[in-house]
């Protein structure tokens, strides 16, 4: 809610259209799904309580979701995407042991195959 300035229109994020476009859509899609599939082939009558019903639970369902995805979105901080982290880099150095050369054989010692040394 902070970043609303008054007498300028709303983001879609931060307005109630795009939820309800899309709670409006699922509504749809459920109401026609459930008139075809409910009513049990075309000789029979269609059900229309069922997909009033299923299209009032999509639809109150999607809008709950929706309003509480919005709710929880919270923009990054500016320090965040300054390249300021640890991992700058995708390359491998030789400090991490991968990619270094030689890093495949281990260095030889005096022990043998058993740990003892041979002496």
């Amino acid at each position: 809610m902070a970043d609303q300035h008054p007498g300028k229109p709303r983001k879609l994020r931060t307005s109630v259209k795009g939820p309800l476009m899309f709670s409006a859509f699922w509504a749809a899609v459920t109401f026609v799904a459930v008139l075809i599939f409910a009513s049990g082939g075309s000789a029979k009558v269609p059900r229309f309580d069922l997909a009033f019903t299923g299209a009032g639970i999509a639809f109150i369902v999607t809008l709950v979701i929706a309003a509480m995805l919005s709710m929880s979105y919270k923009e990054n901080a500016e320090h965040l995407g300054k390249g300021s982290g640890v991992n700058l880099s995708s390359a491998k150095r030789p400090s991490h042991g991968f990619g270094a050369p030689g890093s495949h054989n281990p260095p030889a010692s005096d022990a043998g195959p058993d740990g003892s040394a041979d002496r």
